[in-house]
């Protein structure tokens, strides 16, 4: 979700700025994660109109992207629409777009929706709860190689990177290729790294046992690296 301050951009054609009812004060919140349906669902005794936008129609639960990512869970099992929330909160509206800046001064945003256009709405109080993007600690270039895991997309692109490793491990008759091939390496050993690392282990010794001829699975390598001294850096050592 990108939002960003647009007092000095050039005018652009947009729809007529679409008004909160005077009667009302609008509450737009921008981002449909944890932050900004939490946000959606304590206002919903608030006698204002909530408008939430996001760039998806659906929710995800980001704990469980590593099941995904390692073949346990599907993308479905993990994703509920967003607007469920407008059927079960009357005070709720639910809009599929993407904000492209933000006017302070005038109190609007510019929303961008697939097919319709780029609209300006009207606020009165403005929220952004637009999430974060991984940080390589300024390294951008490992992206490349390395994905990050908060979306269904890059769960489905670890997945098929993770299968397809096996795969080409059981094509190439060079045992070198094939142990490079079958070694995996998690950078951060946080909650995220470890429940990766385990799903992985499981996937190796269970689900994959007896599915290839030429290759076993279980001799497979994972290794987890993190700049700390033990794993779990956040938690402390007595749980």
């Amino acid at each position: 979700m990108s939002a960003r301050l647009a007092d000095n951009r050039p005018d652009q054609a947009t729809a007529v700025v679409d008004a909160p009812p005077s009667e009302r004060k609008r509450v737009v919140i921008v981002g449909g994660g944890f932050a900004g349906i939490a946000a959606a669902h304590a206002l919903r005794h608030v006698d204002a109109e909530v408008v939430l936008i996001d760039r998806r129609n659906h929710h995800i639960f980001q704990p469980l992207l590593y099941q995904v990512a390692t073949a346990v869970l599907s993308p479905a099992e993990i994703a509920a629409p967003i607007r469920q929330l407008e059927a079960k909160q009357r005070n709720v509206t639910v809009l599929l777009a993407e904000v492209t800046g933000v006017d302070v001064a005038s109190r609007t945003i510019e929303a961008a929706s697939p097919g319709a256009g780029v609209r300006k709405i009207a606020f009165d109080y403005l929220v952004v709860a637009t999430g974060m993007r991984p940080s390589y600690f300024g390294h951008d270039e490992f992206a490349r190689y390395a994905p990050g895991l908060k979306s269904l997309s890059d769960a489905e692109t670890m997945r098929a990177k993770i299968l397809g490793a096996f795969e080409l491990a059981a094509m190439t008759e060079d045992e070198g290729e094939r142990a490079r091939q079958m070694t995996f390496v998690l950078v951060g050993a946080g909650p995220t790294g470890v429940e990766l690392a385990a799903s992985m282990a499981q996937l190796i010794a269970v689900t994959l046992r007896g599915n290839f001829r030429r290759i076993d699975p279980a001799k497979s390598t994972i290794i987890l690296l993190d700049a700390g001294n033990r794993v779990l850096p956040t938690f402390a050592e007595s749980t």
